[in-house]
């Protein structure tokens, strides 16, 4: 199981069908259990996941590592809000 969704399985956290995230201080993020990029500039990213989509929206954004549903976003964060 991945770790993202095993450390919210274990705390009790949201459905693990729904795409998680977690913006680290000073930019990039962390997003699981991500199906596809459906929008890619390097200032908005929109994921879809299973229930939902987030679109990421910055400054130098990028795609880092995407495994298994776990993707690394680079670049300034300014703000992820949930699309249908």
């Amino acid at each position: 199981m991945k770790l993202g969704a095993e450390i919210l399985k274990r705390l009790g956290g949201e459905d693990p069908s729904h795409i998680t995230y977690t913006v680290t201080d000073g930019g990039g993020g962390y997003f699981c259990n991500v199906r596809r990029v459906a929008e890619l500039s390097p200032a908005r990213i929109v994921v879809r996941g299973k229930k939902g989509g987030l679109a990421v929206e910055g400054e130098g954004l990028a795609l880092g590592r995407y495994d298994e549903g776990d993707l690394e976003v680079r670049g300034s964060i300014f703000l992820v809000k949930r699309e249908g």
